[in-house]
């Protein structure tokens, strides 16, 4: 078998995690980043960073658009949404909070599927490859237990937008090679993850997790809140905040 994938890398603990399990899992991977009009480009930044302590292809998207369009979000619009702070751990997760960005991860889906099957039918058309024996990999890095409560990093939304993708690519129709979605930490929490990232010695010291865009994280966002919240737990000390 040739396994080909491609896995988003935001910069953050999460997806650095998911992309160095990657790493270990396809023949042929490809990280991708989504510049998308996001409020800062630290995350772009430190995507970059470990993009190149990995030794990993990395493809940065200029989406900005996006953030014209999916201007209903904290992080999208802070001048009109401003980033909320100072949330207790424990009363994140109810209700959509404001830093949801609409559809965000179905479009990044749709985009990482885009370039992946690109990339594998260049294999089978021009270069020759057998399509029996090509394998289909995304790698994302949603969380459904520690979390803001988006509605697009549950494990119900990956397991009905896969089906998705297949129905409407040619991989799929022509040569019978179905996506799939790896999401390996969906159902960890946010301390599980912290330990997961140290064993597989993923490079979160390069990481950056905070919505905010300052030289420091600010402690205070949701985000922020949450990463803190798992290394705690996990008794281990954060590397980021260690450099």
């Amino acid at each position: 078998m040739s396994s080909y994938g491609v896995t988003l890398l935001s910069g953050g603990l999460d997806s650095t995690t998911v992309t160095s399990m990657a790493m270990t899992q396809v023949d042929h991977l490809s990280s991708i980043t989504f510049h998308y009009g996001q409020t800062h480009s630290k995350e772009v930044e430190c995507a970059k960073r470990i993009a190149d302590f990995l030794q990993l292809n990395h493809k940065l998207m200029d989406i900005s658009f996006l953030g014209e369009i999916a201007w209903y979000s904290a992080l999208t619009n802070p001048e009109r949404f401003p980033i909320p702070s100072g949330e207790h751990d424990s009363d994140i997760g109810f209700g959509v909070p404001i830093t949801y960005v609409p559809l965000r991860n179905t479009i990044f889906l749709s985009l990482a599927a885009a370039y992946l099957e690109s990339s594998i039918l260049k294999a089978i058309e021009i270069d020759g490859e057998n399509q029996n024996m090509i394998q289909a990999k995304i790698f994302m890095a949603p969380n459904a237990i520690d979390y803001s409560g988006y509605p697009d990093c549950r494990p119900e939304f990956y397991e009905k937008a896969v089906d998705t993708l297949n129905e409407g690519s040619k991989i799929s129709q022509s040569y019978g090679i179905d996506f799939q979605v790896e999401t390996p930490i969906i159902t960890m929490s946010k301390a599980e993850i912290a330990r997961l990232a140290v064993q597989i010695k993923a490079p979160i010291h390069l990481t950056w997790s905070c919505y905010q865009g300052m030289d420091n994280p600010c402690g205070t966002c949701d985000s922020c809140i949450l990463r803190a919240k798992g290394f705690r737990e996990a008794g281990i000390k954060d590397p980021a905040l260690m450099e």
